[in-house]
């Protein structure tokens, strides 16, 4: 099936399915509670910042969308949710970005599956939402958030970065081999070999002779959940494509060490990981 005839069956099948989250979670996700005294809040001075909805063929979905009170078009940044959703920590990303100069935008990407920002259960956040998920509605979703930004007038499309945390970290990686206006990619420990299925018929290290623009991985070396021996044949993989992402791997750091909210934060790791970030948009024309 090709990409058009894909997207047209996804249409009808969530034409049918609709929407079970249609405003964003107030706070941080239940399943992440109780949050650390370390968390880091952003404030909202100087800064257009709030829940927007985005058109899609099928509906809308919500987001939410930070950047500076005056000037523009910015360059824009799309932050790819957590497993968690689009909760308070992924809307702090999009004010840090905001306060630099960016429109910083999270869509609710799990929009028509679920609002996981009520569940306790980790197994359950996964069987029942996540898993749900298919790859090519996100694609056309953020697809659908970048239209809506440059209809908007105040982001400025040609300077499009995209950046994701956990599941987000994998979608990065997918999204710039899919998109071809993308301009550079940050992703967080996101996985990189997976088993695939219908939904998800490829993973990152399968699209690697398709990436359109350079992604910056940044891994723990003790993430239990994405091993090393992944991370190296990504790193294996990309220099023999000759493709110019690279990836950093924090030597004994876990999974989430950007989380500032979570007990697996690494300060350390987390601001040198964010100048990286910072240094790779500029670097490649997100800026």
């Amino acid at each position: 099936m090709n990409q058009d005839l894909a997207y047209t069956s996804l249409k009808d099948d969530l034409t049918r399915r609709g929407f079970a989250v249609t405003t964003l979670a107030a706070g941080f996700a239940l399943a992440v509670q109780p949050v650390s005294a370390q968390t880091v809040t952003t404030d909202t001075k100087d800064l257009e910042a709030g829940e927007v909805k985005i058109p899609t063929p099928d509906g809308q979905i919500p987001a939410y969308r930070a950047m500076p009170a005056k000037g523009g078009p910015f360059p824009v940044i799309l932050v790819v949710q957590e497993i968690f959703g689009v909760h308070e920590h992924i809307k702090d990303i999009c004010r840090r970005l905001a306060k630099l100069g960016y429109l910083a935008i999270a869509p609710e990407l799990y929009a028509r599956q679920g609002d996981v920002s009520k569940m306790t259960d980790f197994g359950k956040i996964i069987s029942e939402v996540v898993s749900k998920v298919p790859d090519a509605q996100v694609m056309s979703d953020l697809d659908a958030t970048v239209a809506w930004v440059k209809a908007s007038g105040k982001g400025d499309t040609s300077r499009l970065g995209v950046t994701g945390f956990c599941w987000g970290g994998r979608i990065v990686w997918l999204y710039a081999a899919h998109n071809k206006d993308v301009k550079a990619g940050v992703a967080w420990y996101g996985r990189l070999a997976d088993k695939s299925d219908k939904l998800h018929p490829k993973q990152p290290i399968d699209v690697v002779d398709s990436l359109k623009a350079p992604v910056l991985g940044l891994y723990g070396g003790a993430d239990q959940g994405i091993p090393v021996e992944s991370v190296e044949r990504m790193q294996a993989a990309l220099k023999k494509a000759g493709k110019p992402s690279e990836i950093v791997l924090y030597p004994e750091t876990p999974h989430g060490f950007h989380a500032d909210y979570r007990p697996s934060y690494r300060k350390d790791k987390a601001e040198d990981g964010w100048k990286r970030l910072l240094e790779w948009f500029k670097k490649n024309g997100v800026a």
